[in-house]
């Protein structure tokens, strides 16, 4: 694998380049467009959101890695209690957020009304700028989180909006298990599952 596709642990001071790279990633998808309309200024509030879920939220309570134009956020199950936004966190979303907040915070509820009761490894966001997409940089950061998954004998979980990434993951072994039609005429919300593999040594 060569060093721009290998994953690592990300800190803090990765913060601009991940905001950077994801807010590049979600510029077309649909749930994102949902949110932030205006083609103007959806790169610059992307990158302000994708920079708070990231230094206040996933980079305490999740597995974040990136690659070289790819980032992923992982939540195992002993930390999904915690990975949430506290009020502040929530009060700054909704500043970036402006008059979809209110969308935004409908949307929330209804997935969590729809997150599987039982362990799991929780794939919250994976996205490679579109400069580096066919690279393998997403692929390798999705391989890396399985193999935790797997590792520890756990399914996996993820959601996605956007029709045309359904086939990535269902290479990997995810399949559709429920079609969520969002609040207020908003996009479908396709949540997908991974039945844990087991190496051949196992």
């Amino acid at each position: 694998m060569s060093t721009t596709n290998m994953p690592r642990t990300t800190t803090v001071h990765d913060a601009p380049v991940i905001s950077r790279t994801l807010a590049r990633a979600f510029d077309d998808d649909p749930m994102m467009r949902w949110f932030f309309p205006d083609d103007a200024s959806r790169e610059a509030a992307l990158g302000r959101y994708f920079t708070t879920i990231f230094t206040r939220q996933y980079l305490h309570h999740a597995v974040c890695e990136r690659t070289e134009a790819a980032a992923a956020f992982w939540v195992p199950p002993e930390a999904q209690a915690k990975a949430v936004p506290d009020a502040e966190t929530v009060q700054e979303l909704q500043n970036i957020l402006g008059d979809r907040a209110g969308l935004f915070r409908d949307t929330v509820e209804t997935a969590s009304r729809h997150t599987p009761q039982e362990p799991h490894w929780y794939l919250a966001l994976i996205g490679a700028d579109p400069a580096a997409q066919g690279q393998g940089q997403g692929a390798a950061l999705l391989r890396s989180g399985l193999a935790k998954a797997d590792a520890a004998g756990l399914p996996a979980c993820l959601e996605s909006s956007k029709p045309s990434n359904l086939p990535f993951y269902e290479h990997f072994g995810f399949t559709v298990r429920e079609e969520l039609r969002l609040p207020e005429g908003g996009p479908v919300l396709w949540a997908m599952w991974r039945e844990p593999r087991r190496s051949a040594a196992a």
